[in-house]
């Protein structure tokens, strides 16, 4: 277990935050009313990313609400994405620390 692999998977995290961000922000521009968002930052991708980060750790303040099936589908796709990837990550991680100290025990 390196730093730079959990460095590496901090990033891939916060990346997949960055991408969602911008998917709800295209769905935004390409439907308006997709989501209740105030209308002075409907055009920031600001906003954006911090509705992505609060669906990718699920903890969904209600803030901004998506209001359109696709809009909800996609705020779906990220809770369960977000939590997958912590999940397996995590487990990974730890079987790779178990791993290795199984090998130097021996």
């Amino acid at each position: 277990m390196t730093e730079d692999l959990i460095t590496g998977a901090v990033c891939a995290y916060l990346l997949l935050g960055m991408v969602w961000a911008f998917a709800f922000y295209f769905l935004e521009l390409a439907g308006e009313g997709c989501f209740s968002v105030a209308a002075t930052s409907r055009d920031d991708v600001g906003s954006f990313l911090y509705y992505s980060f609060i669906t990718l750790t699920t903890v969904g303040y209600g803030d901004i609400v998506p209001l359109s099936s696709p809009a909800r589908s996609l705020a779906v796709l990220e809770a369960v994405t977000g939590q997958l990837y912590l999940a397996i990550t995590i487990a990974r991680l730890v079987g790779v620390h178990a791993a290795r100290s199984r090998l130097t025990e021996e």
